[in-house]
């Protein structure tokens, strides 16, 4: 298609507008809001909080689990059709929980919640992004990223309101509507997969950028490889191990530090603001990251999220019961901060190292990996805790995770034959 006069305001643009979107409504009710509805769910059925929270451990390890089969599908038929397929699944399981009679709906909700997060979430929405921008990639998933984190500031208070004033059941209800309702028309309306969908060139350029590049830093961008061809080059498993252990300990560190507070003699309050100061640390840290893949390599944008996250770690490991608060502020900081570089570096190494024409599929893949350290972390700091009294064992595996995951993101080197193999 011959590029047409360029707009006033990129497209591209309002692609990331309605990405952050879709990222405000994936992971902010799927995962923000569901504390929220421990206690409700506990006075109407009598489960325990471990039965309940056994439906957020379900979200996140099916949303992972589904990932590689999600990118195969944006792969094939593009992210305008996965996504509002996802925003249905989503629909569907918060009416599936909403009508739940005993344990195992609610689990099944879960289910379906999780994996309709995964289609409509970070691998389709980093899929159309990635291939909107080159110069700006990095920001541009950058900001969309931080939709993830005001998910919780903007649905929180939404889902409290109609909690305490219709109850559980019908606020699951509005949950699934909003979701459809919002995410549905805006995936068919506004998403192409490609700037050439509607006649431009990435970053809103005149004319094609590569005509001022070597051809292989085209090929390889372009082309790419299939995840077959991917899995023959050790930069694929270094990827992956760097983003499972990095994963497995971020989490970790976040969730078991709250009641390891507690038990030293802080006060909850002092524990909660903590993690909300973790949680500004991270929003903030996804932009920036991204802003700076853009400018230095993405392994060192990585390593560096990853050293700030060690760095937190370490300043967790000094404090003790009578150690001043500014210590807790730098550890939130430092682990939120750190956090916050995931899923920027994590998308533009993929898009970088492996092209873009096989994306989806590479980084669902990766993606499922990191989602399964997330998943696995907080269950070990608990484990280790129940064995041995204490969180410090936790907390050092977590530093030792990240000498591991540093260096082998720093090892990872672009496939020299990606359009070859192509």
């Amino acid at each position: 298609m011959t590029p047409s006069r360029r707009p006033r305001i990129f497209y591209g643009y309002w692609l990331v507008a309605v990405a952050f979107v879709f990222m405000l409504l994936s992971y902010g009710c799927g995962s923000f809001v569901f504390s929220l509805f421990v206690n409700p769910l506990q006075s109407t059925f009598g489960w325990s909080r471990g039965q309940v929270m056994v439906g957020f451990t379900l979200f996140f390890s099916v949303q992972g689990f589904v990932s590689p089969l999600v990118g195969r599908l944006v792969d094939r038929f593009g992210p305008r059709i996965v996504i509002p397929a996802g925003a249905v699944a989503m629909g569907l399981g918060f009416l599936l929980a909403s009508r739940a009679t005993d344990i195992y709906m609610f689990y099944a909700g879960y289910v379906i919640i999780g994996a309709g997060s995964s289609g409509m979430g970070i691998v389709p929405c980093s899929a159309f992004i990635s291939n909107w921008f080159r110069r700006r990639r990095g920001i541009a998933l950058g900001v969309m990223a931080a939709g993830m984190g005001t998910g919780g500031l903007v649905m929180a208070p939404v889902v409290a309101h109609l909690l305490q004033g219709f109850g559980w059941r019908p606020t699951y209800l509005t949950m699934a509507i909003i979701i459809c309702v919002v995410t549905i028309p805006l995936s068919l309306l506004f998403v192409r997969t490609r700037p050439s969908d509607r006649g431009l060139y990435p970053d809103g350029d005149s004319e094609p950028a590569e005509v001022n590049e070597p051809a292989a830093a085209r090929n390889a961008d372009l082309e790419g490889l299939t995840l077959r061809q991917a899995s023959k080059h050790i930069a694929i498993w270094l990827l992956g191990l760097s983003f499972f252990v990095s994963g497995f300990s971020n989490t970790g560190a976040l969730h078991a530090p709250v009641p390891f507070l507690e038990d030293i003699g802080f006060p909850t309050a002092t524990a909660a603001t903590a993690l909300g100061t973790l949680g500004f640390g991270s929003a903030m840290g996804k932009i920036f990251f991204g802003w700076l893949c853009d400018r230095v390599s993405p392994k060192r944008a990585t390593a560096l999220g990853l050293g700030l996250q060690l760095g937190g770690v370490l300043v967790l490991l000094s404090i003790r019961a009578d150690s001043p608060l500014v210590l807790i502020w730098i550890y939130a900081l430092l682990l939120g901060f750190g956090i916050g570089s995931w899923l920027p570096t994590m998308s533009v190494l993929v898009s970088s190292n492996f092209g873009l024409a096989y994306y989806g599929s590479v980084f669902g893949v990766i993606a499922f990996l990191e989602s399964a350290g997330t998943s696995l972390g907080p269950l070990f700091a608990g484990l280790t805790f129940d064995a041995t009294g204490t969180y410090y064992y936790a907390f050092v595996t977590f530093a030792v995770l990240y000498c591991i995951a540093i260096p082998a993101v720093l090892l990872i080197k672009r496939p020299t034959h990606v359009a070859a193999d192509a």
